[in-house]
């Protein structure tokens, strides 16, 4: 795949940085003993004896403690490489080759082969990747209803975002030929057309909807992606919170052209405050990431990454599936709760889908419009939910949906809230 043709004319002109790559250069002779005996008089690192913080222990929830003593500490407190602590890079790249198995990992002669950078969160490696990929009113396909967070990313690059309906199975990809039936496939090989690059979807546990995309539809949508030459950001904060196993195969285990840009969280596994994901994908295209992090936030918190590492290293992969297994249970316990309460109260006055994973449930309530029912009287009676125009391209168009999330309260909480909606509702 030629990359270029994806990327911005600003993120082309980014270049590395040199101080940053003698410090790279320093912390893997710090951390992996590259080569112990080096010098620098090359970057302005603090002195680590002005560092206040010594040591740092961790307790965790089965009573274990994990220490970061004073080295792994003062690593912690020090800047690091942007593309994030070695050890920690390393894990997650074994992560996902264990999980994933993408085809392009280690392929020799691949023009896009497999890299892995740790981000402040998967929302600001989504950021970025948009911010490199989309010219100002470049048209961009985005699975509708999406997340919010997205919208707010591409709404202010592009006034040509195209939505691609979705339903219970995820992003339809008749609804994808639909959207691109105003171009033909060659167009994707003639300078200066204005055919869509990028195609965003969640394909688990869908923000707000709530569904996954099944096996077939994620191999129809992978060959579109082929025919039409799309780059699919695979954003999958949700992947291990699927309710049936085994997981639904991800597109970049099915990713042999180096098409795919993966995000992943552990905001929902492990702590949303370390502000820590990761993003896989074509290294031509993680190249421009990495060079934005490197003018912005340099790298992901030193600290977050330390202690993620600390914990992983002592679960070991199959102990992190397993607390991933233990989670999901969680939210399908709580989601067949939300679900049994909503049918008890609901029933006539609202209709919904079975999420397949993830935090949320997708309303249709028997009403035109939400909004001001959720924002006003909904507020009035002491219950929030989300109105769906808020998950909508055009948010000022009526909207009947609402997204509720079950993750953080408890049965007696949910039980309150829709009967509280349900005389809403009956009040007309």
């Amino acid at each position: 795949m030629a990359y270029t043709r994806f990327l911005t004319e600003r993120s082309l002109k980014r270049k590395k940085n040199y101080v940053r790559r003698m410090l790279e250069i320093v912390v893997n002779a710090s951390i992996v003993q590259e080569n112990p005996s080096i010098i620098t008089m090359a970057g302005g690192m603090p002195n680590p004896q002005t560092f206040p913080i010594q040591e740092v222990s961790l307790k965790l929830k089965n009573g274990k403690r994990i220490d970061l003593d004073e080295k792994a500490t003062r690593i912690a407190l020090q800047y690091s490489g942007t593309k994030g602590l070695p050890p920690l890079v390393n894990m997650l790249t074994e992560l996902q080759c264990r999980i994933h198995n993408p085809p392009t990992y280690k392929a020799e002669g691949h023009p896009g082969p497999l890299d892995l950078i740790v981000t402040s969160g998967s929302q600001d490696g989504l950021c970025k990747v948009f911010e490199s990929m989309v010219n100002p009113d470049d048209k961009v396909l985005v699975e509708h209803p999406t997340y919010s967070g997205t919208l707010a990313i591409v709404k202010p690059l592009t006034s040509k975002a195209i939505p691609v309906e979705s339903d219970i199975d995820g992003l339809n990809p008749a609804s994808l030929r639909q959207a691109l039936s105003p171009w033909s496939p060659s167009d994707a090989k003639r300078p200066g057309s204005d055919i869509p690059k990028v195609l965003y979807l969640v394909p688990n546990g869908g923000n707000p909807t709530g569904a996954g995309l099944t096996l077939d539809r994620k191999k129809e949508i992978y060959k579109i992606a082929q025919d039409y030459n799309l780059i699919i950001m695979e954003d999958d904060p949700y992947f291990y919170l699927q309710f049936t196993k085994p997981y639904v195969p991800s597109f970049l285990s099915m990713d042999t052209d180096g098409r795919v840009v993966r995000f992943d969280s552990f905001s929902k596994l492990v702590s949303s405050g370390m502000r820590l994901g990761f993003v896989t994908g074509p290294k031509p295209l993680l190249e421009r990431l990495e060079l934005h992090m490197q003018c912005s936030v340099m790298h992901a918190s030193g600290l977050s990454q330390m202690a993620l590492y600390k914990v992983l290293e002592d679960w070991g992969i199959e102990g992190f599936l397993k607390h991933a297994e233990t989670t999901a249970e969680l939210y399908k316990t709580k989601r067949d709760q939300c679900l049994a309460i909503m049918e008890k109260h609901l029933k006539g006055l609202a209709e919904w889908t079975i999420p397949s994973g993830g935090m949320f449930v997708w309303v249709k309530l028997h009403v035109e419009d939400s909004h001001k029912l959720i924002t006003v009287r909904a507020r009035e009676k002491g219950v929030l939910f989300v109105p769906g125009s808020v998950f909508m391209m055009d948010s000022s168009k009526p909207s009947p949906y609402i997204r509720a999330s079950y993750s953080n309260c408890t049965e007696e909480q949910m039980d309150t809230a829709f009967q509280r909606l349900a005389e809403i509702l009956q009040e007309g």
